[in-house]
């Protein structure tokens, strides 16, 4: 995982000549993110041409809400000829990883899509990768580090020395206390907390509402305050 600065991450998309951008994915999430790559052009973070959507599971040419249609799937996508942003709106952290494996275009990149809304206290010791979505009202403390791919589903709050793996997604209103840590390919449900200093694995789903407060085992659900492993029968 390679981090590298906000400032310097942001300047590298500004110079960038091509600025069309595609969403895989053409669900809710995808809908989404369309709506907020809208929300970045007005505010005039970025300029993007939106041009649909690509979707393995839709049929070519649906229309998807007000926003634009599906122009196929994975094959489509990774036979262009010309360079394409692309966001990966789905809420299946394994799945994320999956379709970012299995796409093979070197003309295909991977912009971060931020919210104007976020905020960051200390920008000078925040660092991010490639491909993460970060929605509305979320925010970051100081020295946060973010890896690639992952999904901030909006008023997510990251304490202070948080450090976020890749694949991952926290649904709204996540709260991660100072100098959690979280690897890959977690899940973290809507309004759950992680208190101070613990430390994700990876594939973990932490449920809705839940307070993490003991390191989980990896591939294991957590659910309730205090949250506790879940074994399904």
């Amino acid at each position: 995982m390679e981090l590298i600065n906000n400032n310097e991450n942001n300047q590298m998309y500004r110079n960038k000549v091509v600025k069309r951008i595609a969403v895989y994915g053409a669900g809710g999430l995808g809908r989404e993110v369309a709506g907020g790559i809208q929300r970045i052009n007005k505010a005039n973070k970025e300029q993007w041409e939106f041009v649909g959507f690509y979707d393995d599971n839709i049929e070519v040419g649906t229309k998807v809400s007000h926003y634009g249609t599906v122009m196929g799937g994975m094959d489509e996508l990774n036979a262009l000829d010309e360079p394409l942003a692309l966001a990966i709106a789905v809420g299946n952290a394994k799945v994320r990883k999956l379709i970012h494996e299995r796409i093979s275009n070197p003309n295909i990149y991977f912009p971060n899509l931020i919210a104007p809304s976020f905020k960051v206290l200390d920008p000078e010791t925040f660092t991010i990768g490639q491909g993460n979505i970060i929605q509305d009202s979320c925010s970051a403390t100081c020295d946060v580090k973010i890896g690639d791919f992952n999904v901030f589903n909006g008023a997510n709050v990251l304490g202070h020395d948080v450090v976020i793996g890749d694949y991952n997604v926290f649904m709204p209103s996540v709260h991660l206390s100072g100098a959690v840590e979280v690897g890959n390919c977690n899940m973290l449900g809507v309004d759950s907390v992680v208190l101070q200093k613990v430390k994700i694995g990876n594939e973990v789903t932490l449920g809705a509402g839940s307070v993490l407060m003991t390191k989980p085992k990896d591939g294991s659900t957590y659910i309730g305050v205090p949250a506790k492993k879940f074994d399904f029968e």
